[in-house]
């Protein structure tokens, strides 16, 4: 089975508008799906730099002159930029969400569809897994992180299952975790049900909402002049924080504007209307099937 199938790939990098001579950022490195194609784009004298947490990703590293491997959250996109000598970039790419790969490793935790110990660490090497969320965190914490990352409509009645689960002991496998939410997990969409409540622990686990808000906030100031920014959302939370930056600049959507009321804003967005997967890459693929592409360009 591959590492993980790059979605909506041609769209992406075509987005991206690629100069051979220019320097661009994966900041979702992965299986590297993305980053071959953008190496293939580009010139001898182009840069492409790869960001990813996951040390099972640095397996693919790619043997390549012009490409540079960063193992580390895309929250430090500007301090490695800086490190490597590099002051502008012509492209971004980040392909956001969980890979294939890790959904597919049971021993990750990220997956309902296998038992296994409950983990769900983007970096096996940081500190909080989803075992010290569940079995550790406040009841009013647990409501937020539910009703914020999950979007449950009973929130309340989920984090009672996992209140009295505690009380009998420590929580600690997926199995178990399905196992206490009992009769709140509804038959006929089993499988979403188990997925939000899994997405909004794995957010919660992996400071997802904020390292994409600090990574968005950073863009603007590395980004050359007519570079691009291209983004995958897999989910609401994420799509409106992007959609907010590239329309407005900034992740709350509050559009600035100046004296003359003209708006402050130093993206244009390239594709007003979201580019989703064609049925060709949805019979292939169906984990691409929640894929939104947005593009913006650095005026």
């Amino acid at each position: 089975m591959a590492y993980h199938r790059p979605v909506l790939l041609k769209e992406s990098v075509e987005g991206l508008n690629i100069q051979p001579k220019g320097t661009y950022v994966d900041l979702t490195f992965g299986g590297g799906g993305h980053s071959r194609h953008v190496l293939e784009k580009l010139g001898k004298k182009g840069t492409l730099i790869a960001f990813d947490q996951d040390p099972d990703a640095a397996k693919n590293v790619i043997d390549d002159r012009r490409f540079i491997f960063v193992r580390a959250n895309f929250r430090y996109l500007r301090n490695f930029l800086r490190y490597h000598g590099i002051e502008a970039v012509n492209g971004i790419l980040a392909d956001l969400g969980i890979s294939s790969h890790q959904i597919d490793q049971p021993g990750r935790g990220f997956s309902f569809r296998a038992d296994s110990r409950l983990d769900m660490r983007m970096d096996p090497s940081s500190r909080k897994s989803a075992v010290e969320v569940l079995n550790e965190t406040p009841e009013n914490e647990l409501y937020r992180i539910f009703r914020t990352y999950g979007e449950l409509k009973n929130t309340g009645a989920v984090v009672r299952a996992v209140m009295k689960g505690r009380e009998a002991g420590l929580i600690s496998s997926t199995a178990q975790l399905e196992a206490l939410l009992g009769e709140l997990v509804p038959r006929q969409t089993r499988s979403k049900f188990l997925a939000k409540v899994f997405q909004a622990i794995r957010i919660e686990v992996n400071g997802e909402m904020e390292a994409l808000e600090e990574m968005l906030e950073q863009t603007a100031g590395v980004m050359a002049e007519g570079g691009r920014l291209v983004v995958i959302t897999y989910h609401s939370l994420e799509d409106r924080l992007v959609k907010n930056y590239m329309k407005t600049g900034n992740t709350v959507g509050e559009l600035k504007k100046d004296f003359y009321g003209h708006p402050e804003t130093c993206w244009k967005q390239i594709n007003r209307k979201v580019i989703t997967p064609g049925e060709d890459e949805l019979r292939e693929n169906s984990r691409a099937r929640s894929a939104k592409l947005r593009i913006a360009e650095k005026k």
